[in-house]
């Protein structure tokens, strides 16, 4: 029994770090993308040198961001039939389906159209280069829509039937790719992506004015470049901060319906209660059931969970019993880490509202001109001031604090991204498919406590070394800023410069 709960334990650990490392590259990536491809669209339809500049400048961040996220990903890919060969065997026909659909559509647009977008300055016309970021922007956010519909599977098993053979087999692609909870966890996945991006793009910005500032540099391009980007990124934080919320609001109710135990979790709630109190802190004995201390919103829990101030929520002990005369004995408890669930919920909001909420504040104190009194007002290439009224600038303390606090905090979301997942990963325990498999029951049963710490060690020292290698090219690219590169001249034609038909195209071999 000992054995076999280590054999778990050591997959579940190896599973949690290799994949939570791996989720900070993906959000990330997927707003860079669509931010990147905003940035070029702006200076296609406008331009002007200050949207190059930062294209050039966010999608060196994109492509270093994205290289190390494909790398940590392939290392999900051996998991699976290295430590839970048993998951594998049973969901095999049906967690292939949409990694398939992944691995042939989405990151065919990837790697196909991200080469095309690297080489393709200067040798592609405009609008042919531009369409290859929207094409990697799209690929990313297919890729991300194929993996949570595996995922969602997961949490609620759709459109399948176990075989003879004990396997589950997919009798409806349509009800795994379509289904209630793939559409809002990608909804919300998506939403979190932006925001997380927004405010990765608003700290690197708002690092590049204040160096520019205490400097007294006078570099417009450079201004202009980080002035954009600067109010790119507060608008997508607050516009998805907002969105994030309405997601999680309707994942969250999704959640109830189909997983009562984690809803339950996330709020410490061990007896069923109506009206049910949403819990903002409580302390209590797990192994008894109950909070000693608690301090809770009344009725916000029922709202939540059903729309309704005053339904039912059922509790932690009830759920439990429904559970064991449902399923038997297939698991020992049916109850996940409770502080894990209570408190990587709160992070994951606390971290995420409060970058939406840094965001709004950043928004008005850079607001537009037209907002300020003449006086106050700057132009497009010189350094913003931070308005507090029309006529009121903030003072100087004030001023240095809220940039350092753009920078400080332009990480939060990856946090709450983290915290997101661990809570809705831990939040289903114990089951690997819920009501289907436990996860005990989907660890390789041939693989050795030796094999697993030495995967383990290798894994965790080779993530390690990436993270090393990602933060400081990041930290050097991230700190040089736009480059003095001119946007080109001319817009190149597929035929050459000189419009002789019978000439190579510029980029071919």
């Amino acid at each position: 029994m000992e054995l076999a709960l280590a054999h778990e334990t050591m997959a579940r650990w190896q599973f949690g770090i290799t994949t939570v490392y791996h989720f900070l590259f993906v959000p990330l990536t997927i707003s860079l993308a669509f931010l990147t491809a905003g940035l070029q669209t702006a200076w296609v339809r406008t331009d002007k040198a200050k949207y190059f500049k930062a294209t050039k400048f966010w999608g060196k961040l994109l492509l270093i961001n994205l290289a190390l996220g494909v790398a940590t990903g392939i290392v999900q890919e051996f998991q699976f039939g290295m430590n839970w060969s048993a998951y594998s065997k049973f969901v095999g026909d049906i967690f292939g389906a949409p990694l398939a659909m992944e691995a042939l559509l989405a990151f065919f647009f990837e790697s196909t159209f991200i080469g095309l977008w690297i080489f393709g300055w200067e040798r592609l016309p405009r609008r042919i280069h531009l369409g290859c970021i929207w094409m990697v922007a799209i690929g990313t956010a297919l890729s991300a829509y194929f993996i949570l519909a595996a995922n969602s599977w997961m949490q609620h098993p759709v459109g399948y039937t176990v075989g003879a053979n004990g396997r589950a087999q997919l009798t409806d692609i349509g009800k795994v790719l379509f289904q209630e909870t793939t559409l809002v966890v990608v909804f919300h996945t998506l939403t979190a992506a932006f925001l997380t991006g927004g405010a990765f793009m608003v700290g690197i910005a708002a690092y590049q004015l204040r160096r520019q500032h205490r400097s007294q540099e006078t570099d417009a391009a450079k201004i202009g470049a980080m002035r954009a980007s600067l109010r790119l990124g507060l608008v997508i934080t607050v516009i998805f901060g907002i969105g994030t919320a309405v997601s999680g609001d309707s994942l969250g109710k999704v959640m109830f319906r189909q997983q009562p135990m984690k809803m339950a979790a996330a709020e410490a709630l061990w007896d069923t209660q109506k009206p049910a109190p949403f819990s903002i802190f409580a302390y209590g004995n797990v192994n008894q059931g109950r909070n000693t201390i608690e301090l809770s919103v009344p009725g916000l829990l029922s709202f939540l969970a059903t729309s309704n101030f005053h339904d039912a929520v059922p509790g932690i002990n009830d759920i439990q019993a429904q559970e064991r005369a449902k399923y038997g004995d297939k698991a020992a408890s049916y109850e996940p880490n409770i502080p894990t669930a209570f408190w990587g919920f709160r992070w994951m909001i606390g971290f995420g509202m409060t970058s939406f909420a840094i965001a709004a504040a950043g928004l008005w104190l850079t607001r537009k001109r037209f907002w300020l009194a003449p006086e106050h007002r700057r132009g497009e290439t010189e350094l913003p001031l931070l308005m507090l009224t029309r006529s009121r600038e903030l003072g100087p303390f004030l001023t240095t604090w809220a940039w350092r606090i753009a920078i400080l905090t332009m990480g939060f979301p990856l946090i709450a991204n983290s915290w997101g997942w661990i809570f809705t990963e831990t939040g289903r325990q114990p089951w690997a498919v819920y009501g289907l498999m436990t996860t005990a029951d989907a660890v390789s049963p041939t693989v050795s406590i030796a094999e697993q710490i030495t995967s383990l060690t290798i894994f965790t020292l080779l993530y390690a070394l990436l993270a090393v290698i990602e933060i400081r090219l990041m930290i050097t690219y991230a700190k040089a800023g736009p480059t003095d590169e001119e946007p080109p001249s001319q817009d190149p034609t597929l035929r050459g410069p000189s419009g002789d038909a019978d000439q190579p195209l510029a980029f071919a071999y």
